[in-house]
C-alpha cells in the first residue's frame, strides 16, 4: 500500500534538483542555516550541501531546493518519474505542496513503486542530464554491509496520518530504500 515517502523523496529531489541545475557537486551549493527554518536536531542547524543533506537528513534543504527547481518543473518531474501517485498538492487548502508533499502529506508511494523509480535511476531510464544520474548517486549515502556488500541509500520517518489528516504517533512509519552492490 502506498504512504509517505519521507525523507526517501530526497533521492528524486536529489536527481531533478541536480538535472536543473540547482545542484552542481557534492559540496555545491552550500546553504546558510537560518534560525526561522526550526531545525531540532543539531547536525541540522548549520550551513549545508548536498552531500550532507543526504548525510544527515536535512529538511529545511530540500525545502530550499524545491523554489528553486520551481513548482511546474517540481510537478513535471515527479510526473516523470512516475513517483507514486504523483499528488504535489500538498495538504488541504494550504498550497504547500512545494515543500510539504513528501512529508506525511500529499505524495504516497508502495514499497514495489519505490523499487521501479531505483531501478529506474540505477538503469537511467528518465530523458535526464547524465551529470545528473552521476550526481544523485555520488551524494546517496552508503554503508559498508557484511560479506562485502556495499549498500546505497536512505531513510525516511514519519507518521501515518489518522482520518482527520493530523499525525497519529500510535502509527509510525520507517523506510529505508537503496540499492546494494557487490564486486
Amino acid at each position: 500500500s502506498r504512504v509517505s515517502p519521507c525523507s526517501t523523496f530526497k533521492i528524486p529531489l536529489a536527481l531533478m534538483a541536480a538535472d536543473a541545475g540547482v545542484i552542481t557537486a557534492p559540496h555545491d551549493p552550500l546553504l546558510p542555516y537560518r534560525s526561522e527554518y526550526l531545525a531540532v536536531i543539531p547536525s541540522h542547524k548549520a550551513d549545508t550541501d548536498p552531500a550532507t543533506w543526504l548525510q544527515n537528513s536535512v529538511v529545511w534543504y530540500s525545502q530550499q531546493l524545491t523554489p528553486r527547481v520551481g513548482e511546474d518543473a517540481f510537478a513535471r518531474y515527479v510526473d516523470l518519474f512516475g513517483y507514486g501517485n504523483k499528488d504535489v498538492s500538498g495538504d488541504p487548502g494550504k498550497h504547500n505542496g512545494l515543500t510539504q508533499s513528501w512529508l506525511g502529506s500529499s505524495i504516497a508511494i508502495s514499497p514495489d513503486e519505490q523499487v521501479t523509480f531505483l531501478r529506474n535511476l540505477r538503469v537511467r531510464a528518465f530523458s535526464l542530464k547524465p551529470s545528473a544520474y552521476l550526481l544523485t548517486e555520488k551524494i546517496v549515502p552508503v554503508f559498508n554491509a557484511e560479506g562485502g556488500w556495499i549498500v546505497h541509500g536512505k531513510t525516511g520517518s514519519g507518521f501515518q496520518r489518522n482520518a482527520a489528516g493530523e499525525n497519529d504517533e500510535h502509527r509510525k512509519l520507517g523506510w529505508f530504500v537503496g540499492w546494494a552492490e557487490k564486486d
